[in-house]
């Protein structure tokens, strides 16, 4: 007798049969996986951490230059600029006293120290004076205005590239104005128009005079405009110790006296004060104006090390 033949498919029925045997035995369902679990519930996919955000880099502060007044010395202001710039220190915003004013308004209007000394070298001081007859002031002041207008390309004090600040004084309370709107001309004029020389400046309803009065060097100034460092340059002349005669270099000795007491209040609340070493060069002395530049270069490198420690410290 023949028995009866084992269909192929019967190997993997025994086996299915089998494994479901010991699934029963074991209390496991034919289909579940064993776990290394004994309870506890199974492991929380976490998502990554999101990344964080990139570190911003330090900011520095705004660096104010406060430029002070002192007639022909004023050309030490641009050798200070030029040092600045080569050393990569960057003024945000500039304010200026009488010679002061001269100065900042044309670094203002975008010209660098290079054109600034070019400009100076070649400065004839009639194009800056008009004498006028002996009335309130021997020079009337608009051919100053007009050279302002011209080499700054006739821009208004608010439409320069540099934020730009003017001190002059006002005549009827002796309180200080600074000019951060309308002509640039008519703002240097006024804040350059040192009594009985120049002409009082007529501005809306009020007079100004020379800035030099109420701010020596503008530092209190460039704070109120936003700097929160202020690199002050003063360039003033110290009392003559042997007074002259003349009635000129009289006021202008008056001028020095009165200045000092102020220069000390208001350099104090500058970070970095550079005074160029102007032993020998007069308020008047327009020859001097290489000498002046060099020497402005030579004071503003020897603070370098103080100006980079300040920056440093207020960089946030």
């Amino acid at each position: 007798m023949s028995l009866p033949r084992e269909s192929a498919s019967a190997p993997l029925r025994r086996r299915s049969l089998l494994a479901a045997s010991l699934a029963s035995v074991l209390g496991l369902s034919a289909c579940s996986t064993p776990s290394l679990n004994t309870g506890n519930p199974p492991p929380v996919a976490v998502a990554p951490a999101a990344p964080l955000p990139p570190k911003a880099a330090p900011q520095p502060p705004r660096i104010g230059l406060a430029l002070g007044g002192g007639a022909a010395r004023g050309f030490a202001h641009i050798g200070v600029i030029q040092v600045l710039e080569e050393q990569g220190i960057k003024a945000d915003l500039v304010a200026g006293t009488s010679a002061g004013s001269l100065v900042a308004a044309l670094f203002a209007s975008g010209m660098n120290g290079k054109e600034l000394a070019t400009l100076a070298e070649n400065m004839d001081e009639g194009a800056i004076t008009d004498w006028a007859f002996p009335t309130r002031g021997l020079i009337r002041g608009e051919a100053l205005a007009r050279y302002v207008r011209e080499k700054t390309g006739a821009k208004l004090i608010e439409q320069m590239k540099l934020p730009l600040g003017i001190v002059a004084t006002d005549l009827s309370d002796g309180s200080g104005a600074l000019f951060r709107r309308g002509d640039t001309g008519v703002a240097v004029r006024a804040s350059s128009s040192v009594p009985a020389v120049f002409q009082p400046v007529k501005i809306g309803t009020r007079e100004y005079v020379d800035g030099g009065l109420v701010a020596p060097v503008p530092v209190r100034f460039a704070r109120q405009m936003g700097a929160e460092l202020v690199i002050a340059v003063d360039i003033s002349s110290p009392p003559d110790k042997n007074p002259p005669g003349d009635a000129m270099r009289m006021l202008l000795q008056t001028f020095s006296i009165m200045g000092r007491s102020i220069n000390n209040f208001e350099l104090g609340e500058a970070d970095v004060v550079i005074r160029p070493k102007l032993d020998g060069v007069g308020s008047a002395d327009f020859g001097a104006r290489r000498r002046s530049i060099q020497a402005g270069r030579e004071a503003a490198t020897a603070m370098l090390p103080l100006l980079r420690a300040r920056i440093e410290a207020k960089t946030r």
